[in-house]
């Protein structure tokens, strides 16, 4: 098993990895699949139809929105927000697709993309179809996505695929450390003598130059900081009817303040990780660049931790930076792979809780941890995440997901911080919490997966 650090931390925008940033590169992949298909010269119209969670959500994520974008052939990694407004602005006047390679396409995003609320598609709860019809209205390509989490999509197809096909595939790269657990990958650093960090360095350079490797790895913590930057600098209503105020940049205000008159309190660290990963959630709730991390949802945990090492850690070194992401990447890429990042799949803790345990990793690896101490941080903040379910209000990436990142950033540094007065042996090994994460999430009722059906959202205050 091999997930590129690449592709745990994608560029992209927001408000949601598998709501917004899934469904415009589904909807990019089924143009492709149009201009390479027989019949596609003979499309005149599309349409999509949203199952599931992307139904439920999807008003409140921009589902429609992104599904729009996609079809006009943006990505969320190469994306110029003010053109691609323009261009959708366009599109809901004209109500057709003039796109290279392919005739003109009728498509109005008001009737064209449906929402579907009955049950969800048999593959996964996030599931859209998407079609051309020709001139008289009849079926002549579809395809079905799932959005699996993390802006992954994956075709029922291949979300169908058994277990050898897979596994046959991964297998035509050798890995030089090829770890599809934890304990595994214990036993490998063990072996060679290697942190974390530089056995997933050696696997990525399997398929980037090393100092493409660092280059990517300086370019998405660039992102990252960027992002906390301008969350930092923001005032104002976040958009979606909510009302809901930006908070980061005034408490930020008062934490500088408060430190230039020395009046910082012992509890100032906590505040310092949650304003930044506030930064990062507010930013991404208004549809701004982020980096899944390993989704929107809870894009902020990483970043914050990141960050609260280099401004507010004795001895922090800028040159740790690549083995903090590396270190995080490989914890995602083992939940990804053993349960799920998804929060339609697994509620929260399948975001907040992961990206806790890649933040908690992380900064454990660059204050010194053993590859033992590693996995033990993680584990420790992914266990105080199961059962948390995702029950964003009105759909919106806002209630409460903004100030879960905050306490999940909280909890990754204390994670890291028990784990480094330990040895690295512990009762939990980490695996076995990925599994209880996993077994959790099947059983949890589905209004609280992301449907908006059950939990804080529905169980507003009183006007």
């Amino acid at each position: 098993m091999f997930l590129s650090v690449f592709d745990v931390f994608k560029i992209g925008i927001g408000p949601s990895s598998s709501h917004t940033m899934g469904p415009m590169t589904a909807a990019g992949q089924f143009l492709g699949l149009l201009r390479q298909h027989p019949s596609g010269a003979r499309a005149a119209a599309v349409r999509a139809t949203l199952h599931g969670s992307l139904a439920f959500t999807g008003k409140g994520h921009a589902t429609d929105r992104a599904v729009a974008l996609g079809l006009l052939g943006w990505t969320p990694a190469e994306f110029d927000f003010e053109r691609a407004d323009r261009q959708l602005e366009d599109l809901h006047r004209s109500h057709v697709l003039c796109l290279e390679g392919l005739p003109p396409l009728a498509f109005d995003p008001a009737l064209d993309i449906v929402f579907d609320y009955g049950p969800p598609l048999p593959g996964h709860a996030n599931g859209l179809v998407l079609s051309a019809c020709d001139p008289a209205g009849a079926v002549l390509v579809s395809e079905t996505y799932y959005s699996i989490g993390g802006g992954f999509v994956v075709t029922a197809a291949e979300r169908e695929a058994p277990p050898a096909a897979t596994a046959a595939s991964a297998a035509a790269t050798a890995w030089p450390y090829p770890f599809v657990n934890a304990a595994a990958m214990l036993r490998m650093a063990r072996d060679s003598g290697l942190s974390i960090a530089d056995m997933k360095r050696a696997n990525e350079s399997r398929l980037r130059t090393p100092q493409e490797v660092e280059r990517g790895l300086a370019r998405l913590w660039s992102v990252m900081n960027g992002c906390i930057d301008r969350g930092l600098a923001q005032d104002g209503e976040l958009p979606g009817g909510l009302h809901v105020r930006r908070r980061a940049a005034p408490i930020h205000r008062q934490l500088m303040a408060e430190r230039h008159a020395n009046r910082i309190q012992p509890h100032a660290a906590s505040e310092w990780l949650s304003v930044y990963a506030m930064a990062v959630n507010e930013e991404n709730a208004a549809g701004g660049r982020v980096v899944t991390s390993p989704t929107n949802g809870a894009a902020g945990v990483v970043p914050a931790v990141l960050r609260y090492y280099l401004d507010h850690c004795v001895g922090a070194e800028p040159d740790r930076i690549a083995d903090f992401l590396l270190t995080a990447a490989a914890i995602g890429g083992l939940i990804k792979h053993n349960a799920s990042i998804s929060g339609a799949e697994a509620g929260c803790q399948g975001e907040i809780g992961s990206a806790a345990a890649m933040a908690a990793a992380g900064f454990c690896a660059v204050l010194g941890g053993s590859p033992g101490q590693v996995e033990n941080a993680a584990e420790i903040a992914l266990e105080h995440h199961l059962g948390m379910t995702c029950d964003p209000v009105a759909g919106l990436v806002q209630v409460p997901c903004i100030e879960r990142n905050g306490i999940g950033a909280i909890k990754a540094v204390a994670a890291a911080s028990l784990a480094l007065r330990g040895d690295g042996s512990h009762f939990m090994p980490l695996d076995n919490c990925i599994e209880a994460m996993r077994q959790t999430g099947e059983a949890m009722n589905t209004k609280f997966k992301e449907t908006s059906l059950g939990g804080l959202a529905v169980n507003l205050p009183g006007c």
